[in-house]
């Protein structure tokens, strides 16, 4: 009876690997696409939907300096300190089974993809966990941080007094901070209290109550999200000082090499967010535009971002993030059931999306920019610059092209 079991056992492990082999990975520089009707899908259907993205590209200006101005305008120091450029028009792609089915617009235009970049953020502290720069998620932040020396030299050159001068920065040694896990930061329930970059935790998405900004009562980490940009540049700084390298070339050699992106993106933060690690200058990265800076990626190099993630990390055998990081991210958080974390925003009770499965999930920026990940229907689609609330109608249109399953 165990030889039995056994050899059942051998028998589903090898048909899993065989089936993870069978599956298609797109070669560096080149990107099979096939016909929607080669998978029987209703090609008319999916055209539907590419015209319905089209008709609802985002109403905001094309200038994307004049979104910001519009969207945050309001909040107190909401001037962008990081690059931005004017975006294109609606653009996507569709992939099903890791083939290229459809594409509209422009896919190659390298744009801002805003907070798309969060989910970069957190595939490179899972690296960090795997390789074991980082034990486990639930440490606290602050024993792993040096003091955080700034490279500013045009600031130390404007400074007369020694008294006034300030060389490290400690942005995790407040009594609240302290008590801030891994686990908070990617799930945006920290709390994170302090000043980064000129930008005030208190100043990003703000109360309407302006007397409570500076005294209110720190939350439990863990208890409240908040969707909050300078927390996640301050997870960012965190993990730059835990590889002791740049985020960026972490992400490269890692990540988007290994699944055949092409050279084109690039990962910016702020012009004043230097720091010194080991002698080097390094800038720490943004993890969103809402101040500038980010990640700048073209369609394609999403759309291999989004595969990877529907194949659980796997690329072709190799396993480049780990399945369990890729469960924990999508794991709801307690304190807001449609996130993991960042940037994995889930359909928990298909309330994010209702025409979509509730397994589905995607990574999503402002813009709309979305990589839309569905395990159930194989498929991954990058939708640039549309409406947010014409997604799930996109969605419905497109899910009714494929074929319902015997």
């Amino acid at each position: 009876m165990n030889k039995i079991f056994i050899l059942l056992l051998c028998f589903f492990s090898f048909s899993k690997v065989k089936a993870q082999q069978n599956n298609y990975f797109p070669i560096a520089g080149k990107w099979e696409v096939k016909s929607p009707a080669y998978f029987a899908i209703d090609t008319n259907k999916v055209q539907e939907a590419i015209s319905f993205a089209l008709a609802n590209e985002t109403k905001a200006p094309k200038n994307l300096w004049l979104t910001q101005a519009m969207q945050f305008g309001k909040e107190p120091f909401s001037d962008p300190v990081g690059p931005m450029a004017e975006r294109g028009a609606a653009t996507g792609i569709v992939i099903y089974k890791g083939y290229i089915i459809a594409s509209w617009g422009n896919p190659n235009a390298v744009e801002m993809v805003n907070s798309v970049t969060k989910s970069m953020v957190s595939t490179v502290v899972g690296l960090a966990v795997e390789k074991g720069l980082i034990q486990s998620v639930n440490d606290q932040v602050y024993p792993y941080l040096p003091p955080i020396e700034i490279y500013n030299t045009a600031a130390e050159a404007n400074q007369t007094a020694v008294i006034d001068k300030k060389s490290f920065i400690y942005p995790f040694e407040t009594a609240h901070n302290r008590k801030i896990t891994w686990d908070n930061l990617l799930r945006q329930t920290s709390d994170w209290e302090g000043e980064l970059w000129g930008k005030p935790d208190w100043a990003d998405r703000p109360t309407d109550k302006p007397n409570e900004w500076l005294t209110r009562k720190r939350n439990e980490p863990g208890t409240t999200y908040k969707y909050n940009d300078t927390r996640v540049n301050a997870l960012a700084l965190a993990a730059t000082t835990v590889w002791h390298k740049p985020l960026p070339e972490v992400l490269r050699e890692q990540i988007m090499n290994p699944i055949g992106a092409s050279n084109s993106w690039l990962w910016t933060g702020y012009r004043n967010a230097w720091i010194v690690l080991d002698g080097k200058a390094i800038q720490s990265v943004s993890g969103g535009g809402h101040f500038g800076g980010g990640i700048f990626m073209n369609a394609f190099d999403l759309g291999r971002f989004g595969l990877l993630t529907l194949r659980n990390g796997n690329w072709n055998g190799k396993q480049l993030i780990s399945k369990d990081w890729i469960q924990k991210s999508r794991t709801p958080t307690k304190a807001n059931e449609q996130y993991g974390f960042m940037n994995y925003f889930l359909n928990t009770n298909k309330k994010l999306y209702p025409s979509a499965p509730e397994t589905a999930y995607a990574h999503i920026g402002n813009g709309t920019n979305m990589i839309y990940v569905d395990s159930e229907n194989d498929m991954v689609a990058v939708v640039r610059w549309i409406e947010n609330d014409a997604i799930d109608e996109f969605l419905k249109k497109l899910l009714s092209a494929i074929p319902a399953k015997k």
